[in-house]
């Protein structure tokens, strides 16, 4: 599957509520390894990260590294297809996993008991895939209807994937994770192969083990399973990639689909990731979203739905976790006979009010306070916490950046919000894009 939801950096704040400091090590082969207790329940979630997503596919083979996800439960030599998840399933347990533009992820929860041998069936089939056009060609089928069900038939997705493809003008972040469909079609049981071999290896990997378990337990077994796996030489240490041009001018985009139903508008703001941020940035990015779009007392929902009203709906949200640039983004959706520059307008003054005047001391406490308060009320979730460090590590963020994210929110200060978004939510580094009913089109169905 698609990571629906890409980690947000406020989520990082629920590892400082675990009982023990979760525990770091790297074995002989590359593997990066984390383990975090948790003994509430007697369940583990085993977590593999693979260093791969959307964003590392070669040119003209977009959709690929989704594409193996897929493949990669199609079974091993040791292991045929069905007998991994026949074992999850007999477990009482569950398994999925997902792909996103930095990463590749496969999950599995499970009673504790069954632990090993969830992680013996996953190292085997870091190496040990086996893959055949029977099994390859109808699974792109599936691939390709999985397309047409989560975008082709979906304005709002078909438009978010119109404004990446505006926004990022040379970073592969342009492309769909699930990749554009002329190129998902044309992939093969050999692209699939080179794409596993090049990519799939312990030295491009993160394990994440949570539950009831401590290190000193879990070390030997992991050492007996993944332990055994060779390095792959040929992995660079650092993915180095295409990087944005600074943003010369604002970019619109116009989606119209007989289908609409409520008219929208989102805008992208082209903005630094936790990586690349200056100190205090991100924190200050994270907050700004909060206050501008996280809410009922939220700035852009009480300008727009509550004071005028124009909308129906406001929000703003920010994506911290990436390797390269990121995004910022706001959306509204108006009301029956009011436009698109009409929310633009206030949209904009709310901006500009944040930027050039202090924020009440109690809004930005506020602010700080939801961010923390929500994560450490989301801790209660084993395999969302799996989640949070496997993403976060993967991406190259360390264990201490996670434990001490809630004292950098803390440390945010009205002028860095204010700095946030005069430099960040300039218009020059944005794409705007419109989301409308044809109507032409949707009289001319009509009449055939």
């Amino acid at each position: 599957m698609l990571a629906a939801t890409l980690l947000t950096a406020p989520a990082l704040a629920a590892s400082s509520a675990t009982a023990e400091r979760p525990a770091t090590f790297t074995l002989d082969n590359g593997l990066q390894v984390v383990v975090i207790p948790d003994h509430r329940t007697p369940v583990a979630t085993q977590m593999i990260w693979y260093k791969v997503g959307s964003a590392d596919e070669t040119p003209g083979k977009s959709g690929l590294a989704h594409f193996l996800e897929h493949l990669m439960f199609k079974g091993t030599k040791a292991h045929p297809a069905g007998e991994f998840s026949q074992s999850v399933v007999r477990s009482g347990g569950n398994e999925n996993a997902f792909t996103s533009r930095d990463y590749t992820a496969y999950y599995q929860s499970v009673p504790r008991d069954k632990l090993e041998s969830m992680m013996a069936f996953e190292a085997d089939r870091m190496t040990g895939l086996v893959l055949k056009d029977e099994n390859v060609l109808p699974e792109r089928d599936v691939v390709l209807e999985e397309y047409n069900m989560r975008v082709a038939n979906s304005p709002e997705a078909r438009l978010g994937e119109q404004i990446m493809a505006a926004l990022y003008l040379n970073n592969p972040y342009g492309r769909p994770v699930i990749g554009w469909r002329s190129e998902i079609e044309k992939l093969n049981r050999e692209d699939a192969l080179a794409f596993y071999k090049r990519f799939y290896a312990p030295n491009n990997a993160t394990l994440v083990i949570a539950g009831d378990v401590t290190v000193q337990d879990i070390r030997p077994a992991i050492e007996a399973t993944y332990g055994k796996i060779p390095a792959q030489p040929g992995i660079p240490a650092k993915r180095i990639r295409p990087q944005e041009p600074p943003p010369a001018g604002p970019r619109t985009v116009t989606l119209a689909d007989p289908r609409v139903e409520q008219p929208s508008l989102q805008r992208y703001y082209l903005v630094p990731s936790a990586l690349t941020a200056a100190h205090g940035e991100s924190e200050a990015l994270e907050v700004l979203a909060q206050l501008l779009g996280s809410g009922s007392n939220a700035y852009l929902y009480r300008a727009l739905v509550v004071d005028k009203p124009l909308a129906v709906s406001a929000g703003a949200w920010y994506q911290g976790t990436s390797i390269d640039e990121t995004q910022f983004a706001i959306s509204a959706s108006p009301k029956p006979g009011v436009t698109f520059a009409q929310l633009e307008q206030v949209i904009e003054s709310t901006i500009a009010k944040v930027a050039d005047h202090p924020i009440p001391a109690e809004d930005l406490e506020r602010a700080k306070t939801q961010l923390i308060a929500e994560a450490v009320y989301a801790r209660d979730s084993q395999s969302t916490l799996a989640r949070w460090f496997g993403g976060a590590v993967t991406v190259g963020l360390t264990v201490d950046n996670i434990q001490n994210w809630p004292d950098r929110i803390r440390a945010v200060t009205a002028q860095q919000v204010s700095d946030a978004a005069k430099k960040l939510l300039d218009n020059k580094r944005s794409v705007t894009g419109y989301l409308i009913k044809d109507e032409a089109r949707k009289r001319e169905e009509k009449r055939s």
